[in-house]
């Protein structure tokens, strides 16, 4: 019997845009998602190489008695430089990018219609050319910054740093598929969010009569 192809909608935004609400909201509507941060944290203690290489290219002083990663030091280390961060993405991105491929095979296996995955960098790593759908959580700049600065308590440099690390808000809006206005209450988030919903199985619903018809 022919396996159906899972439906691979990309969510993504900005630090601090609020992608992560979106992300758990849509998780209790039922629907799976493969979370990035989550993987790019458990790449590190399931392949022990990746710190060996941070050390050897970035210094033992990021790396703890226990051999974990200071994350807060080596982010802020990290963003300081684009040749730096460009090269440490090197490092951890083929890890990152094998699991998710593994999460969809299994969500697929599963029996799941609808996998999303929840990833801060989709654009800047090209991961939004293998999705169905492309969701991008948007706020403005202003809202952007102190949520940032609120959140992680970074001076104003460290969080220019990170947001200019990605691309531009204003610029994914522009590419994708559906936005979702995070700057409103939770509540106007959530009409949104179910209003998504509603987009996504009514595309299903077109998809599916057409693979009929051919």
């Amino acid at each position: 019997m022919k396996q159906n192809k899972i439906f691979k909608i990309g969510l993504t935004g900005g630090i601090g845009s609020g992608k992560s609400t979106v992300s758990r909201i849509l998780k209790e509507r039922g629907i799976s998602i493969i979370d990035c941060d989550v993987i790019s944290r458990d790449v590190l203690k399931k392949y022990p190489n990746i710190i060996e290489d941070i050390e050897e290219k970035y210094g033992s002083e990021f790396v703890d008695e226990n051999g974990n990663l200071k994350r807060r030091e080596f982010g802020s280390f990290i963003f300081s430089s684009e040749e730096k961060r460009r090269e440490f993405e090197s490092i951890i991105i083929p890890y990152i990018n094998k699991e998710i491929y593994n999460m969809f095979d299994k969500c697929q296996c599963n029996g799941e219609k609808i996998c999303v995955l929840d990833a801060p960098t989709l654009f800047e790593q090209n991961m939004h050319l293998v999705m169905d759908l492309i969701v991008v959580v948007w706020v403005d700049e202003k809202t952007q910054f102190n949520r940032v600065k609120s959140r992680d308590k970074l001076d104003d440099k460290e969080v220019i740093n990170r947001i200019n690390a990605q691309i531009s808000l204003n610029k994914k809006r522009e590419m994708a598929h559906f936005v979702i206005d995070n700057t409103k209450t939770i509540d106007e988030t959530e009409m949104q969010i179910d209003t998504l919903i509603q987009f996504i199985n009514d595309l299903r619903g077109v998809e599916k009569a057409v693979e009929e018809i051919n």
